[in-house]
């Protein structure tokens, strides 16, 4: 589980983005709209099987499968390839020896499990006998009604793919409760088995094959066989766009461009350097608010998931509402960046940009806001900040950001020691770790959602994803330096360091009870990314006054909500003390986003206005046009 081990910021998560880096897609559309189980009224019938035609596209689909394979070896057999999956494999066969043993170890365990899976198959061929005699029956495993999987009627109306499904679903269940009932398993050890297990059980869902799923096979004979000649087309361009390695499209990546239909709002780049761009966006109202407002995104992902569109930008709404606007732009590093570590992104990220909001607006004090692992170091510089007496920061906003990770979720089965220093090892032969590796650990957070469904669609039914912004951003990703990954992984997921107060920032020991800044802390409630417990502990490590406030929906659809949406909700105001839960069982709910929530607050701490600001204050000159060239520097 080492090639994809690395946690970030940002599942993007479709339907929930939370869903996710590398995160996912929350809110994603479905990958292709289910057929119907029977024609609508009126409906054009499906067209049936025309042998001719069949025959000839199994003989399309060879030749496709030929070329398939070749551009999977062309780059291995070129020597610009490896296969790096044997640390993976031997990691996922050791952890799940460990439940093995426990099961095996003694005889009566292994015939008390067999027996309970045996028992499950016998229940379902036995419901399957009457229901075939026209008998109702009730299942005897029942999908989550969440699950998109078996939506399609086929799996209801013939009992024979209702069988398939309930044994499916019994061996799932079966295999879940094998690793949750061994004991004396370490609690790490564990979360990796059933993360596992959950992979392996989402990778042979029947819903995945031809032959297995009816509404694929009604796909496939409804067009003679043309959808899998397509299907292995997509597979093709996918492995050479990956370079012999699969790169599922999540979506169509032409349909959208960074200054074209992304990233839109008005604004320049008024400094850099080679870790980052600053941008400065330009004012829409008359009077904007005393107190500029500085964004640390996370440098796992690209910024302008806060600026996709007009309609969905947290940057645009955030100007519209008075305030001057600075964003964060990191650079996409390659090997030259590869000795950059935390300080660096601190000293040559935050703080060279608290220096040009100052130079820009002629303001010394400014409100800061990280995203995910953006607020993480900004948590750290706040801390570095408090220590070396230096108050620039006013206040500060964290979204979905962690800065205890004891509750840190399922990323933390890739972080081990020994999954640790085999990233390690591939970073130092390419001075930093591959965005692929980022992207691949988010989506399997949410493969049901950001995998599978894509696998289906694209080279089952032979269909084109569906253009969709937010999978866009989810798809570009970036790399990161070596030695910033490795201090992110050990002191965070690893150790905990910067909670327990053992971590250091060019030479400070970083104490974050000393950080007494305001701070308005959000966490979404279906994240899996920053669970919302994980990041209200790590809010509580603080001194000064937190509003916490929990948004509904995922990572990122919880984050960028915009209120004209009316969309989900937030709670806020439960009682302050360490227990989240207690805190969730008397918290507030309000309906809709939480900006306005947040812009109250902040006017709250810096009510004051001034006349609107140009871009650079008149004393600096702008380098070039939102959103800049480091943004559209691809992986």
């Amino acid at each position: 589980m080492t090639t994809s081990a690395a946690p970030f910021a940002p599942p993007p998560e479709p339907s929930s983005p939370v869903a996710t880096p590398a995160q996912p897609v929350e809110s994603a559309p479905a990958a292709a709209p289910p057929a119907a189980a029977k024609a609508a009224p009126g409906a054009e019938e499906p067209r049936s099987l025309n042998v001719e035609t069949f025959a000839h596209n199994l003989a399309q689909l060879v030749e496709e499968s030929g070329k398939a394979v070749a551009a999977y070896l062309a780059p291995r057999e070129a020597g610009k390839k490896a296969d790096d999956m044997a640390d993976d494999i031997a990691d996922a066969l050791k952890t799940v020896s460990h439940v093995a043993e426990y099961w095996m170890a003694d005889p009566k365990r292994t015939v008390e499990a067999q027996t309970r899976l045996m028992g499950g198959y016998l229940s379902v061929w036995a419901n399957t006998m009457k229901k075939l005699a026209g008998e109702a029956v009730e299942p005897v495993a029942k999908p989550d009604p969440k699950d998109a999987r078996f939506k399609d009627e086929g799996w209801r109306e013939s009992p024979i793919f209702d069988a398939l499904k309930q044994a499916y679903l019994v061996t799932s269940n079966w295999a879940d409760d094998m690793v949750k009932e061994a004991e004396g398993l370490d609690p790490h050890v564990r979360h990796k088995a059933e993360f596992l297990v959950k992979q392996i059980s989402n990778a042979v869902s029947p819903s995945n094959f031809v032959l297995t799923n009816p509404e694929l096979i009604r796909e496939t004979m409804s067009s003679s066989g043309e959808n899998l000649v397509k299907g292995m087309r997509n597979l093709t361009e996918d492995l050479v766009e990956g370079g012999g390695s699969l790169k599922i499209r999540q979506t169509d990546m032409t349909a959208f461009e960074l200054g074209r239909n992304l990233a839109l709002t008005p604004g320049k780049v008024i400094y850099e350097n080679e870790l980052m761009q600053l941008i400065q966006y330009a004012p829409t109202t008359a009077s904007v608010k005393k107190t500029p407002v500085l964004i640390v995104p996370p440098w796992i992902n690209k910024f302008y998931i806060l600026d996709l569109t007009p309609e969905k930008s947290l940057v645009k709404w955030l100007v519209d509402q008075g305030l001057t606007v600075f964003v964060i732009s990191w650079v996409n590093p390659d090997q030259r960046l590869a000795a950059k570590g935390f300080d660096d992104y601190m000293r040559d990220g935050i703080m060279a940009a608290l220096d040009t909001v100052a130079i820009a607006s002629g303001e010394r004090r400014v409100h800061t806001m990280g995203y995910c692992v953006g607020g993480t170091l900004l948590a750290a510089t706040l801390a570095y900040m408090a220590e070396t007496g230096d108050d620039r920061i006013a206040s500060t906003t964290f979204l979905t950001t962690q800065i205890d990770f004891t509750h840190a979720g399922d990323l933390k089965v890739f972080v081990d020691e020994a999954q640790i220093e085999v990233i390690e090892r591939k970073m130092k032969e390419m001075g930093y770790l591959e965005g692929s590796k980022m992207a691949a650990a988010f989506n399997l957070l949410r493969s049901n959602d950001l995998i599978w469904p894509y696998v289906v669609n694209n080279y089952m039914k032979g269909k084109a994803p569906f253009p969709f912004d937010l999978l866009f951003w989810n798809a570009d990703s970036t790399r990161m330096p070596a030695a910033n990954h490795s201090y992110y992984l050990r002191n965070c997921y690893l150790s905990n360091n910067i909670a327990k107060g053992k971590a250091e920032l060019a030479g400070v020991k970083l104490d974050m009870h000393k950080v007494s800044v305001p701070v308005y802390s959000l966490a979404t409630r279906e994240d899996h990314i920053a669970p919302p417990k994980s990041v209200y502990v790590g809010a509580n490590l603080l001194s000064g006054p937190v509003r916490y406030v929990l948004a509904g929906s995922g990572h990122i659809a919880g984050v960028v909500n915009p209120p004209v949406r009316m969309k989900y909700q937030y709670w806020s105001d439960g009682p302050i003390g360490p227990d989240y839960d207690l805190w969730l069982q008397g918290a507030r709910e309000q309906k809709g986003s939480w900006w306005p929530d947040w812009l109250n607050w902040f006017s709250s701490w810096h009510a004051d206005e001034v006349p609107a600001r140009e871009i650079g204050g008149g004393r600096l000159t702008p380098i070039e046009d939102a959103p800049g060239r480091y943004v559209k520097a691809r992986s």
